[in-house]
This record gives structure tokens, C-alpha cells and sequence, in this order.
């Protein structure tokens, strides 16, 4: 759908890095005259397309985002019929816009008010628009007010319910939608049921023949401090390498140390692993069958084509003999489809997908039942909830601001050519030659201050921690703004970065902390 959207706002998303396959959707679109509008603290490469470029400082999202509305609704760009018959709580909504006036948010941000305008028009206007957004929205202390945010924008303007709108997120690593989807989180069930529902628990409960917690339990970070305070004694890490892909990395080499028990179930000897009591040898996607299901809801079949080497195994099989070996029942599982045939009794969303089914058509979930055809794009004909609730949400700054002592704003990020914490691209020669190095991009008036040009090795500290890193001088990014990429052992972004979290999602604030800049060897 994003290929047919007339306008394609991208915020928090350096897409061609990321998520280079939707990126290839945007170019089709825009070669069929579509308008992209781009908010990033730098220049990315998909900016280079852009009918609009918004320099965006890292966590003023949301001033930008009210700006928008703000001047939407001045200018009567909103979709008055839709607002009237699917949604409810527009006018204390539409009050709250009243201050942030583009020129108030030109002050704070420093984004020209044309800018502002000129998105916000092409945004109602050039219908039908979608929204891309990812971990650069997410990974704030107001990550979650952050997403609501860009939904009033979606409702204000009618964008929602029909083709190639919404409000789409790009997930940060291959079938996270999946993961979540069957309870993969720490306070849902299967189908995002929530855990401290009595009558959500009980189908579960029915089915398992267990009794469940009621209360959610603890997010990645949350982990690690509990682990610190000597409420978690063992850690069982499938896939995941917390080592570099945690903020405040001195806390999370504390709490690895502290724990009587840590298992790490992986295809490579992680850092993390480094610290692992027990390895468990997986498989890779080449060497499994099941499904991973797409950011569009889209279930799929993986095949295996070869076996696990050595003394590595199917996942689904570490994950049974474990369980049976803890006396656990209900785990005969024989085969990967086993288990989704009980994934679709316990998850209504997924009950009308089979095996047979996704082998000769491809199906979005919500898909209740065999005889239905699935969901392309969500809230057709109503929310969830019923009407659509405009949430007013205030701007608020990040958790940390920049002084004297850590006078630049660091945001993290990723490189094409890299993949998460590395695992697996820089065992691969070819993207290993490409990007072998962390480095430190800044602007050419603050390399010029510190006496730096590229090349130069800098090192780079915040309230947490240093590392060492080239410099790259770089036009590309705001004055006052520098960017590392996180997938480098021997430089780790997240020695520097802040554990502050989100206080509803509990996500870490990645994207903004302050560091200070100082040549090697100096003082």
C-alpha cells in the first residue's frame, strides 16, 4: 500500500538503512508522483528524494508533531466528517494545539515555520497519506505519547481506516511483529490480552492446565536493575545480545556478573554469551521451518533447506526438551506446525490462518476464521475501542539535556552495511569492509571548534562512560548534534547512552544524551 500513498511522511525512520525493503516501496511511490516529507536530525539518504526535509533535533518529535496539527486545523485542512462520526474528544484536543504556533516551535527547535507549514499542507491535503515512523520515535522517554501523537495527527486529517494510510511502524529486527503477537512482552498474552485481565488469563489457564501471574513482569532494562537488586537470580537470553544493545552498558556488565544462572541460546558466541554459564548452540532462519510474520500483520512460511551444523539445534526443539526436562506437560510438540495449531486456538487473531492456508495465499492477521479473508489495513469500519480518542499531549523535553561539561546532543543509530549488534554482518567480509569502524559524525562548525577533521580520533563521554572513535565531519547532521552507529564491540555507543525510560512502554532513551567531545591525548 505504500507504493499508492500520494504522501509519505517519514519520521524517526532512516529507512535505507533499516529497512532498505521499504524504502524500495517509497522510491516506486514517489516515481508515481508521490510527495515524502522527512523529519530527522540528519540528512539521511532517503532525505535526498524528499519534497520536504525537516531538521528535526533529536526528541522534539512531538513539538513538531503539535506544530502540524496546529496549523491543520487553523487552515481548516481537518477531516471534519471523519472526526465527527469515528472519533471523540476533539475540541479539548484541538484547544491544546493553540500554543504550539510554528512560530513558538521555530524558537525551540529551530525549524523554519515555512517548513512546518508546507508539511503540515501537504500532509491533509494529498490524500490518501501514511506515516512511517521507527525506533527514532520509540526510543524516548516519550515514546509513547510520541506514537499517539502521530495517531491524533492520522485521525485529525481522515488518514486511517482505508488504503495506504496509517500509522505504520517499522519494526527493528525480522518478525518482532511475530514475537509480540503470541506474548513475546512482558505484560500481554497472545493477541496483546493483557495479563492482569482475570478473563483474558482463563482461556490461557484452560488450555495450559497452569495457574498465571497476574501481574506483568519485567522489560530488558527493568531486568537488570532487578537483577542488581537481588530479585532476579537467573537469565535465560534467546537471540539477543544485551551487551551492546543495552543503554548504560557499565550497569548491564554489573548485572550479568551478579547472576547465579545465565543461559544464552544463540547461533554465535555473543559478548554476551561471554558471560553465559550455559551456551545453547540455535539454528539460523536457513535451519528451522515456521513462520515470521511482516510488519503489515503478513504471516508467512520459512522453510528449512539445511540442517542445523554441528552440535547446533531447531530452537522449537531446545525450547521442548527444556521444558520437559523441568516437568513441564502440554510440550508433545512434533513439529513447528504443532505449535502454531495451538498458537491459533489461543490467539483469535490468528484462528482462521493455517499451514494449508498461507501455502497458497497470503494472509494479514486479524484473521478470525478459516472462511475469512484476513485484514489488509486496520480500523475499516471502527477503533477497537469504539470511537477514536484524541489524546491533547504536551511537548516535554528529553531526559537529559546538554551543559557546559556535555555540551553536544548524541543520537544512535544504524549503518546499511551493518545489522543490529553485528553477529552476524561483520562475519561477513563484504559488509565488514564496507563499515569497519565506529566512528563519530558531527558538523563542520563543531569539528571546527574542537580542532578535529576527519579521520581524527576522538574520544567521546557522557555521564556514563567513554569510548574512542573516529571522526567523521559531516554537513549532513544539525550543529550541536552528533550521531554514533551502536554495532561495534570496540567502540560501544551504549557505555555513553541513558537507561532513562519510558514510563508506559519502559523503553530506554536511545536517541538523546549528552556527551562531550575531546581529541585523543587531550586532557
Amino acid at each position: 500500500e505504500i507504493e499508492d500513498a500520494r504522501t509519505i511522511f517519514i519520521i524517526g525512520s532512516n529507512t535505507t538503512s533499516s529497512h532498505p525493503l521499504v524504502a524500495e516501496r517509497v522510491y516506486k511511490a514517489k516515481k508515481k508522483g508521490a510527495k515524502v516529507i522527512v523529519a530527522d536530525p540528519r540528512r539521511i539518504q532517503i532525505s535526498l528524494i524528499a519534497d520536504i526535509y525537516i531538521p528535526l533535533p533529536p526528541g522534539y518529535d512531538n513539538a513538531l508533531i503539535n506544530a502540524m496539527m496546529h496549523v491543520i486545523v487553523k487552515n481548516n485542512w481537518h477531516d471534519k466528517e471523519f472526526i465527527d462520526e469515528r472519533t471523540e474528544g476533539f475540541e479539548e484536543f484541538a484547544k491544546n494545539l493553540e500554543k504550539y504556533d510554528p512560530a513558538y516551535v521555530e524558537r525551540i527547535t529551530g525549524i523554519p515555520q515555512e517548513l512546518i507549514v508546507k508539511a503540515a499542507e501537504l500532509y491533509a491535503k494529498e490524500k490518501p497519506s501514511t506515516i512511517l515512523y521507527c525506533m527514532g520515535v520509540t526510543q524516548h522517554t516519550t515514546g509513547t505519547e510520541n506514537v499517539r501523537n502521530l495517531a491524533n495527527l492520522a485521525m485529525l486529517t481522515g488518514n486511517v481506516g482505508k488504503p495506504s494510510t496509517g500509522v505504520n511502524p517499522l519494526r527493528g529486527q525480522n518478525n518482532v511483529q511475530g514475537a509480540c503477537d503470541v506474548g513475546g512482552l512482558p505484560n500481554v498474552l497472545p493477541a496483546y490480552q493483557r495479563v492482569d485481565n482475570d478473563q483474558a488469563r482463563k482461556p490461557f489457564e484452560d488450555a495450559w492446565g497452569v495457574k498465571l501471574p497476574s501481574k506483568p513482569g519485567l522489560t530488558i532494562v527493568e531486568m537488570m536493575d532487578a537483577i542488581i537488586e537481588g530479585k532476579v537470580k537467573a537469565l535465560y537470553i534467546m537471540g539477543e545480545n544485551p551487551l551492546l544493545s543495552d543503554p548504560d552498558l557499565h550497569h548491564a556488565e554489573e548485572a550479568l556478573e551478579k547472576l547465579d544462572l545465565l543461559v544464552v541460546q544463540d547461533i554465535f558466541l555473543t559478548e554476551t554469551g561471554k558471560y553465559a554459564h550455559y551456551i545453547l548452540p540455535g539454528s539460523s532462519f536457513l535451519e528451522k521451518d515456521g513462520t515470521f510474520t511482516n510488519t503489515d500483520r503478513r504471516v508467512q512460511r520459512v522453510r528449512k533447506i539445511i540442517e542445523p551444523p554441528g552440535e547446533a539445534r531447531e530452537d522449537w526443539k531446545i525450547i521442548v526438551d527444556l521444558a520437559r526436562a523441568m516437568g513441564g506437560s502440554g510440550f508433545d510438540f512434533e513439529s513447528p506446525e504443532d505449535v502454531f495449531e495451538e498458537i491459533r486456538k489461543v490467539t483469535p487473531i490468528y484462528a482462521g490462518i493455517t499451514y494449508e492456508r498461507i501455502e497458497r495465499e497470503s494472509v494479514q492477521w486479524p484473521c478470525r476464521g478459516e472462511d475469512q479473508p484476513g485484514t489488509p489495513y486496520l480500523h475499516k469500519d471502527g477503533f477497537t475501542r469504539g470511537k477514536g480518542q484524541f489524546v491533547p499531549i504536551d511537548f516535554k523535553e528529553p531526559a537529559e539535556k546538554t551543559d557546559p561539561d556535555y555540551p553536544f546532543v548524541l543520537t544512535t543509530g544504524r549503518v546499511p552495511f551493518q545489522f543490529h549488534t553485528g553477529t552476524m554482518t561483520r562475519r561477513t567480509e563484504l559488509l565488514e569492509s564496507e563499515a569497519p569502524e565506529p566512528f563519530v559524525e558531527m558538523h563542520p562548525k563543531d569539528a571546527e571548534r574542537i580542532g578535529v577533521k576527519t579521520g581524527d580520533r576522538v574520544v567521546v563521554s557522557s555521564r556514563r562512560g567513554s569510548i574512542e572513535v573516529k571522526v567523521v565531519v559531516t554537513e549532513n547532521i544539525k550543529e550541536g548534534v552528533v550521531f554514533i552507529p551502536f554495532h561495534y564491540r570496540e567502540g560501544a555507543v551504549n557505555y555513553l547512552t541513558n537507561p532513562a525510560l519510558d514510563p508506559v512502554a519502559k523503553i530506554p532513551e536511545y536517541k538523546v544524551c549528552a556527551v562531550n567531545i575531546k581529541r585523543v591525548g587531550e586532557g
